[in-house]
């Protein structure tokens, strides 16, 4: 097993993730198995009891592990299916130790972060290595050097590097060239102090990725080799680019990929990099537009919805289109400017394409976002509604088509008079919220000669849940009754999975999360038919 193991220094949010997603990718294209690893050092034992606005998406596996968007990328850039093992929290680890120290397994001893706590690190990152069967473990250590909760994590790593074979362990330096003053002079400082404390705990870089706006100078990269004590070759430039999929391209043509092959005792393998080149001319290559409205709460943290905007990306990569998406913050129904914020909203939704309502948690922004569903179904806008904004589109429908007034869901009003969004009964009872909704992979029947089934053409979908509620089985007959089609369902044929409308263009909702198993090249098919049905409606508006 070779290990590559990717750190970031002088501030977070500089790209650690996709750095070591385009590692991924280029030592794919050399013909290898690559899995990857991402920890976290925070004590929660998962993303799932995180505000977006704390961590950005919760992003969901098939296992059902609630864990950090970073695994999004690497299923994406990768096209692989990773488990809940590969994102290690400090607080499973923690959890592992003291359940062990309770069952006595340490023999008497005192139980301490070295050894203990570190060699549960390295014992944990081996075995998820060994049962993924790849050639390359690729982990990124969250946070930034220095940070006290990511010293356990660098401690390990560098005992595992000590322990493992020659050439078995490289490690990636993430770092920060900034530009400072008007003169626009490339700063080396952050990254020679950066390397100076990862040095300072006994862990020498042997590649430097250099973030920055421009591409990084010759004369700046000599200097840091110089100071950093690495090969000129071997500091790379990742400066800002126009998408996310140029990146491996960007960096290969720098060395990095046969760089990391020699260091790894590689050398030799042939690297085809046309599939990835012709999925990043892909998603650039697009002449026609279409403006994607997306209504939500977490607006001010685009983390919030990633996979949203990847799904949308990689459908109009598809298509041949840019999606452009229009944010909008949904208008909260206990302010008293609700209804002159819903007239604002009209305005913008009237300048769009197509509308979308991803899912959410909690009352704030519901009535805002049901006046979003409203205008799309009234409108004709094409529209789709993912979890919360699918069980959103029923009580809208129940309100305004079937006139059941105060319909709702039980989790924002318990006495409305007409639930037609109930908890799941397995939910019931529970007082722990931590991984105990429904989660992961679920099987979904969908009904011959609907929208979904000429999505997906087929009878089976399987897509990834993260949901408490549920549309309500009791008001189902009189919903369809009234033109709203259930076309896909579980297979005990009890729990409603896709939504779509008699005599609208285009407008479903799905309880699942079609988002997380798009790929691209392979995107979501529900995304696909929005954006189509997107520029359907705009090819539209331009004939009127």
């Amino acid at each position: 097993m070779k290990y590559v193991i990717v750190t970031g220094g002088v501030l977070s949010g500089l790209g650690k993730g996709i750095t070591a997603s385009s590692i991924g990718v280029l030592l794919k294209s050399a013909g290898l198995k690559v899995t990857a690893i991402k920890i976290d050092p925070y004590l929660n034992c998962d993303a799932g009891t995180m505000n977006p606005y704390e961590h950005g998406e919760v992003f969901v596996l098939d296992d059902g592990g609630e864990v950090d968007l970073d695994l999004g990328n690497y299923e994406r850039f990768l096209d692989i299916d990773l488990t809940s093992d590969h994102n290690i929290t400090t607080g499973k680890i923690y959890r592992s130790v003291i359940e062990k120290e309770r069952k006595g397994l340490y023999l008497g001893k005192t139980v301490q972060i070295v050894p203990h706590i570190v060699n549960e690190i390295k014992s944990t990152i081996r075995r998820v290595a060994r049962k993924s069967k790849a050639d390359v473990c690729i982990i990124e250590v969250g946070g930034t050097v220095g940070d006290i909760e990511s010293m356990p994590f660098l401690e390990a790593v560098r005992q595992l590097k000590r322990e493992e074979p020659e050439g078995n362990v490289l490690f990636v330096h993430v770092t920060l060239v900034p530009v400072v003053g008007v003169v626009g002079e490339q700063k080396t400082k952050p990254t020679q102090h950066s390397v100076k404390e990862l040095r300072g705990i006994g862990i020498q870089p042997d590649i430097i990725v250099c973030r920055s706006d421009k591409r990084v100078t010759k004369k700046v990269k000599a200097k840091i080799a110089l100071f950093c004590d690495v090969p000129e070759e071997a500091v790379i430039s990742a400066h800002d680019v126009s998408n996310i999929y140029e990146v491996p391209l960007l960096i290969h043509e720098q060395g990095i990929t046969e760089y990391a092959l020699k260091r790894l005792g590689l050398e030799g393998l042939k690297v085809d990099l046309s599939w990835w080149a012709d999925i990043a001319r892909k998603m650039t290559g697009a002449k026609e537009r279409v403006r994607m409205a997306l209504v939500g709460k977490y607006t001010g943290l685009k983390d919030s919805y990633l996979s949203y905007i990847r799904a949308l990306e990689h459908a109009g990569a598809e298509e041949g289109v840019k999606v452009d998406i229009v944010w909008i913050d949904a208008p909260e129904e206990d302010k008293p400017d609700f209804e002159e914020k819903v007239k604002r909203m009209y305005r913008r939704l009237e300048k769009v394409d197509a509308i979308l309502v991803p899912g959410g948690f909690g009352q704030r922004g519901i009535e805002g976002k049901i006046r979003a569903i409203t205008f799309a179904r009234e409108r004709k806008i094409p529209f789709l509604g993912v979890c919360l904004g699918f069980q959103l589109s029923v009580i809208e429908f129940a309100r305004g088509v079937l006139m059941m007034e105060g319909a709702n869901s039980t989790e924002f009003d318990p006495n409305t008079p007409y639930p037609v969004v109930d908890l799941l009964p397995e939910q019931r009872g529970i007082t722990q919220l931590g991984a105990t909704m429904r989660l992961g992979r679920q099987r979904t029947i969908i009904k011959p000669g609907t929208m979904a089934h000429r999505l997906y053409g087929s009878t089976v979908a399987w897509e990834r849940h993260r949901h408490r509620y549920e549309i309500n089985p009791t008001f189902i007959e009189e919903i369809e009754r009234g033109g709203y089609i259930f076309s896909g369902v579980s297979p005990d044929g009890q729990k409603m999975e896709i939504g779509e409308m008699r005599g609208h263009p285009f407008f479903m909702g799905c309880q699942f999360h079609p988002e997380f198993k798009s790929r691209p090249g392979r995107p979501s098919p529900m995304y696909v038919g929005l954006v189509r049905a997107a520029r359907e409606y705009k090819r539209e508006k331009g004939r009127r």
